[in-house]
């Protein structure tokens, strides 16, 4: 519920603007509110329902689905049991059944890392050095085995499109903290958009100001951001005044019309943002010695290295989400689990880890709630590839378990939440659902997810939906 809702007597500024005659008049006062209100756009800071542990957001989102007990929960019933027959068993939660093999056991060695002990795969030693920090989730469960529409329910609480995304319900919930930049912004692959592509971060039937915003990590950071030729500031500041004006009355003449003031909204938020998303985006201002932290001086770490630290220098300055997709789904290792594992966290573990380290050391982790994780988990059986080689074997897709983790904004460090059976096939304590999920992100920035929601024929729409949905608590610091 947005600081409107939570308090009729605030005026909209499309009522402000509705309630004032046209004219002269209209046009001054127009100019004093210009940039305090005008300008601001459907992002104004609200008021949380209750005191937040977080500001913002950073969600790590791994596409494809990471393999459970290969990273952060391994099962020693596998090394025991490989090679015996499980499929009749589990053949009505196997998606690709004619290439469905034994039981598997993990390729990877595990140990225990921090003071906590926490169990994590050789495939992450730097998020090892950081499990002090994270609280893992063990038992995150969803209910469609299916990439698309397991997307979807993670990303928007329902199974299909056209609901808004987490991070544009928090958008909406609680605006922005730096008028210059999106509440909500999105730093996608270079190599290509995941599956599901934009929708991912959709505002639904939000107002269409909540949409999440594409930033590019390198060269101009928004197409067609900077002016094609310079001006005096005086000039640009008079053309921006104008428009303004006659955006205004262009509105007046066609109230709710919430397209029309998310076009209107874009175009002054891009005004704005000329200079800060530059200077956001300029890792210049970073010493060589933090960008190696990150691994941007290495190929295969520098495009999420340079995006994980984008994500910091955006926190720092008032977004409220930020969020990071990789490239199609390389967590999807139907095949060359072996090979295709090791090169997503290989991608990945550097710069996380150091993303959490750097949050920690500038004092930013505190404030800021870092949240990993994908739309599934994997089986504990192989999938075999058309030639039957054991050697090629990938894990099949598994509705039953996620393995996630947060960290920051109020978790706390060392946990473990939750637990799988022997084989890792299904969450058997502590089970955790997706709107349970989503219900603690909002807690955690301090929104209620019953209190959340917009009205739309007749019924209020929640990001829970009419799910019952639990919090966390037991993670919480």
């Amino acid at each position: 519920m947005n600081n409107r809702q939570a308090n009729p007597q605030l005026l909209s500024r499309r009522d402000l603007f509705q309630q004032i005659s046209a004219g002269v008049g209209s046009a001054a006062l127009m100019s004093i509110f210009n940039e305090d209100v005008f300008g601001a756009g459907d992002t104004l800071p609200s008021v949380p329902n209750h005191k937040p542990r977080a500001r913002s957001i950073i969600h790590l989102f791994m596409n494809g689905g990471p393999s459970q007990m290969d990273l952060l929960d391994p099962k020693p019933e596998l090394d025991r049991h490989h090679g015996e027959d499980y499929f009749e068993r589990i053949a009505g939660e196997v998606e690709f059944p004619d290439a469905a093999g034994s039981l598997m056991r993990s390729p990877f060695k595990f140990a225990q890392h921090g003071e906590c002990g926490m169990w994590v795969s050789e495939l992450m030693p730097h998020l090892a050095t950081q499990v002090d920090k994270i609280a893992q989730i063990r038992s995150l469960q969803t209910t469609n085995l299916t990439h698309e529409p397991a997307l979807y329910k993670i990303h928007s609480g329902s199974e299909f499109t056209g609901r808004p995304s987490l991070g544009a319900w928090v958008s909406y919930g609680l605006g922005t903290e730096n008028r210059n930049l999106p509440a909500y912004v999105v730093l996608d692959d270079p190599l290509g958009l995941p599956v599901n592509g934009v929708d991912n971060w959709q505002a639904g039937y939000l107002p269409p100001t909540h949409q999440g915003t594409r930033f590019r990590a390198t060269g101009s950071p928004v197409l067609n951001l900077k002016p094609e030729f310079s001006e005096p500031d005086a000039v640009r500041q008079v053309e921006r005044e104008l428009i303004a004006r006659l955006d205004h009355i262009h509105r007046r003449d066609r109230p709710a019309r919430p397209r029309l003031d998310a076009r209107i909204a874009s175009y002054e938020l891009a005004a704005r943002m000329q200079l800060a998303a530059s200077d956001a985006l300029d890792l210049n201002q970073e010493t060589t010695e933090t960008q190696r932290r990150y691994g941007i001086d290495q190929p295969v770490t520098e495009s999420y290295g340079r995006r994980c630290l984008i994500a910091r220098r955006l926190v720092e300055r008032g977004v409220r989400f930020v969020q990071l997709f990789i490239n199609s789904q390389i967590w999807d290792n139907h095949s060359n689990i072996g090979t295709a594992l090791k090169g997503a966290c290989d991608r990945t573990d550097k710069p996380i880890a150091a993303l959490l380290d750097d949050l920690d050391q500038r004092g930013l982790l505190g404030d800021t709630l870092v949240a990993w994780g994908g739309e599934m988990g994997r089986l504990p059986i192989a999938q075999l590839s058309g030639d039957k080689d054991p050697r090629k074997a990938g894990r099949d897709h598994n509705r039953n378990v996620i393995n996630t983790w947060f960290a920051g904004g109020g978790i706390a460090g060392g946990v473990v939440h939750g637990a799988t059976d022997d084989l890792g096939f299904s969450a058997v304590e502590n089970k955790v659902s997706v709107p349970d999920w989503h219900a603690t992100v909002l807690h955690l920035l301090g929104l209620h997810h019953d209190d959340l929601f917009i009205e739309r024929n007749g019924l209020k729409e929640r990001l829970t939906g009419v799910s019952p949905a639990r919090v966390i608590s037991e993670i919480f610091a």
